[in-house]
């Protein structure tokens, strides 16, 4: 089969650097085209070295874009909405790896985003690009919002427990411990300020934009309560989720919740070992994969369960679910271009 052809808008950047190393290994994906304003006539490899010897492209100007069969646009939020004229001709399907077409309540965006929606009119072309929860929707889509990485990482540890019904109508506390590139770095940023890879912070004690995500797609309406915490590395997202299960639930039910949810996933691995080091999620073991793992444990005195997940939040968490999403509009395996394994140690 012939190659579609990709362009991608805003290739500078965390998501777009990361879209463009998963699509020049995919065997079904040909990158013709990739934007930045800033290094426009640069070669790639001056901002992504990583690429060097995978690709001769370089950037060019988003005024020069031309037709792709697949455009990626990788812009700060709200850059999408607001141009979207400027590339709704250019290609067939449409990727955002920003959060301008996730939410479909213009009230709920208007309440975390601060403005109201730049193109209200369009939010019923977009599929939400989560692949666990919306596989179905995404056969055949042409318009891909995808998902944003902390709402991916507490969504995929909660979505079974609260799908079937086990907590008890309890608040629910997440946290999550973000790299630098998921909490409003830029790759720029992250260069010229070494500091932000060796201290915590607290990144967002409260009101967290992506709550909007996890109201919009977790069942059973749990008020649930996030704050994220940016720590002293680039990738990787550690999440945990704390909530109550009824007396009489144990360990096995937990476990037996999960398995029938996720039994089928291909990137959904659970993490249940008793003994050793690596008993529960951790971020290094998913760098650079699309795998989002995902651990628990009981507190039989409490009924408090803690669940655990990890993701690479610019591969599961941007990249690498718009690849997996791509692969099930197209109805190839889902899992191609996406089959590394991780690093260990």
């Amino acid at each position: 089969m012939s190659k579609l052809k990709v362009g991608i808008v805003g290739g500078s950047g965390y998501a777009g650097g990361e879209f463009l190393r998963l699509a020049l290994g995919h065997p079904n994906l040909e990158v013709t085209q990739v934007t930045s304003e800033r290094n426009a006539g640069d070669p790639i490899t001056f901002v992504h070295p990583n690429l060097r010897g995978r690709t001769n492209l370089k950037f060019r100007r988003m005024a020069d874009l031309e037709p792709v069969d697949v455009l990626v646009l990788a812009l700060p939020h709200g850059n999408a909405a607001k141009r979207f004229s400027q590339f709704a001709g250019l290609a067939d399907t449409i990727i955002d790896l920003s959060a301008d077409f996730r939410i479909k309540d213009l009230d709920l965006y208007k309440k975390y985003y601060d403005e109201d929606h730049p193109a209200p009119d369009l939010i019923d072309q977009w599929v939400y690009g989560n692949p666990e929860l919306h596989r179905e929707e995404l056969k055949g889509a042409k318009r891909i919002a995808c998902a944003g990485c902390f709402a991916t990482s507490a969504i995929l540890a909660l979505y079974p427990l609260l799908k079937l019904g086990v907590p008890q109508p309890k608040d629910i506390i997440v946290t999550g411990l973000v790299g630098s590139s998921a909490a409003g770095a830029s790759a720029t940023d992250a260069s010229h300020h070494p500091e932000r890879d060796n201290s915590y912070r607290v990144y967002s004690a409260t009101g967290h934009r992506h709550y909007a995500e996890l109201h919009q797609e977790l069942p059973g309406n749990f008020p649930i309560h996030l704050t994220a915490i940016a720590g002293p590395h680039v990738r990787g997202i550690l999440t945990t989720a704390q909530l109550w299960i009824p007396d009489g639930y144990s360990e096995r039910d937990v476990w037996g919740a999960f398995r029938e949810v996720y039994g089928s996933e291909p990137f959904i691995r659970i993490v249940k070992v008793r003994k050793g080091i690596h008993r529960y999620p951790d971020p290094k073991l998913v760098s650079g994969t699309n795998y989002c793992d995902i651990g628990f444990e009981i507190d039989q005195d409490s009924g408090r369960v803690v669940v655990m997940s990890a993701i690479d939040n610019l591969v599961k968490g941007t990249a690498g679910h718009a690849i997996q999403s791509l692969n099930i509009a197209q109805g190839w395996e889902e899992t191609l271009g996406l089959e590394f394994a991780g690093l260990h140690p």
